[in-house]
């Protein structure tokens, strides 16, 4: 009888916990709890996905923007899922050759998602993990312009690489534009 009533307990706690009500994006990182789903309620998020080109000091810079719906985010003292921008992108020379592939290129474990949007000034900041080793990690943001357009904003943290944090001869070229408030992408 006690496990009947234990195993009851345990349905009513975890069907209580799934039923939660989602909370809006942009809710402060304390308010929400471990477990919670921090949704796109308003569809703050869609006027961003699409494919856009910049060039920018000779490269063509292609970003493919998806919305991702549930992604599981983890910070030190809990785990919760959100709705979230995914930005993969290609970056090509004048010539055509592809320098940095994230789009069609799996082998590269690099992340550029959002993390808060700014509906008072029409813009999404992203987290950036960087290139290779982490190098040039930092903040993107996202302005849009109108609805075809949108204003590109770089800010990469410094990190100190050494022969025992990245291995010697690794690329740690970071190809995406580093710019404040001057490239604008094109929606095709």
């Amino acid at each position: 009888m006690r496990n009947i009533i234990l195993c009851i307990g345990v349905f009513v706690v975890l069907s209580c916990k799934a039923q939660q009500t989602p909370l809006p994006l942009n809710t402060f990182m304390d308010d929400i709890p471990q477990g919670a789903y921090v949704k796109d309620l308003n569809n703050e998020l869609n006027p961003y996905i699409g494919v856009y080109k910049a060039n920018y000091e000779g490269n063509e810079i292609t970003l493919f923007i998806n919305k991702v719906e549930h992604k599981l985010e983890k910070s030190v003292d809990k785990n919760y899922f959100m709705d979230v921008l995914d930005v993969k992108y290609t970056v090509k020379n004048s010539s055509g050759l592809i320098l940095q592939d994230t789009h069609n290129n799996n082998s590269y474990n690099i992340k550029l998602y959002s993390i808060r949007v700014r509906s008072s000034n029409n813009s999404v900041a992203f987290y950036y993990s960087g290139t290779n080793c982490k190098v040039g990690w930092g903040s993107i943001i996202l302005k849009r312009l109108n609805s075809t357009q949108l204003l590109w904003e770089y800010y990469p943290n410094s990190r100190i690489i050494t022969n025992a944090t990245c291995p010697p001869g690794t690329d740690t070229t970071v190809y995406l534009p580093v710019t404040d408030d001057e490239l604008i992408f094109t929606k095709q």
